[in-house]
């Protein structure tokens, strides 16, 4: 039961902050880092970072966008916590379980960054702000290796398999994109690439998180199955 509670705290978390994260930039006043003028919120020319700022790049108070924003992502963390649960699912096999242990280590520790984002505001803690948020993705790629390698040999479904890979790949793809790509603020031509970039991953981040969560509920199913037999 607590295992099963852990699996659905982590699916609703990421679901929690795709809702969140929609209701921010409903409220977001306006502004983007080259625009002041800009009225509301952008998908092509705000960064997702743009919602935890105290102020807008309009200059106004940005108080609910950044409440919304703040919380979103304080939720996730209670993703991060239930992920130190999973690899009891996986101590069928002691190398699976030291595996999935590391990854989720790593995974709850890259949730914990991922969080802090939301309490240092880019416009206010502007250091700590890039640092927890390049470092979140960063920790992804090793936390999705390890639980990828013990799904792999857990004989779980290919889907699974598919799905963490996509993961596993997009943040690749991503973190290196971070240290090739333009620089938004010094090129307003780069604005664009980095905005769309940030939200792909982020989402794409959420739907993997969300559907990977069934292959925990597979492999707990089949410990039960066995147990059972």
């Amino acid at each position: 039961m607590k295992l099963l509670f852990a699996i659905n705290v982590i699916r609703y978390s990421s679901i929690f902050f795709i809702l969140g994260v929609l209701v921010a930039m409903f409220f977001y006043p306006g502004g983007n880092i080259h625009d002041p003028n800009q009225l509301g919120y952008s998908f092509t020319h705000n960064f997702l970072s743009d919602l935890g700022g105290y102020k807008s790049h309009s200059g106004e108070i940005n108080f609910l966008s950044s409440t919304f924003f703040a919380l979103s992502l304080s939720v996730f963390a209670l993703a991060g916590i239930s992920f130190l649960s999973i690899p009891l699912i996986f101590d069928d096999d002691r190398i699976n379980f030291y595996l999935c242990l590391i990854g989720a280590i790593l995974f709850f520790i890259g949730a914990i960054f991922f969080s802090a984002v939301g309490f240092t505001p880019y416009d206010l803690y502007f250091e700590e702000h890039v640092f927890f948020a390049k470092n979140s993705f960063r920790l992804m790629i090793p936390a999705s290796f390890f639980i990828l390698i013990a799904l792999i040999r857990s004989k779980i479904s290919k889907h699974y398999l598919y799905i963490i890979s996509v993961f596993l790949v997009s943040t690749i793809f991503y973190v290196i994109y971070l240290n090739i790509g333009g620089n938004p603020i010094e090129n307003q031509d780069d604005l664009i690439p980095n905005v769309i970039a940030q939200k792909l991953i982020v989402f794409v981040s959420m739907i993997c998180i969300f559907l990977v969560t069934f292959a925990f509920s597979d492999k707990l199913n089949q410990n039960k199955k066995y147990a059972g037999t």
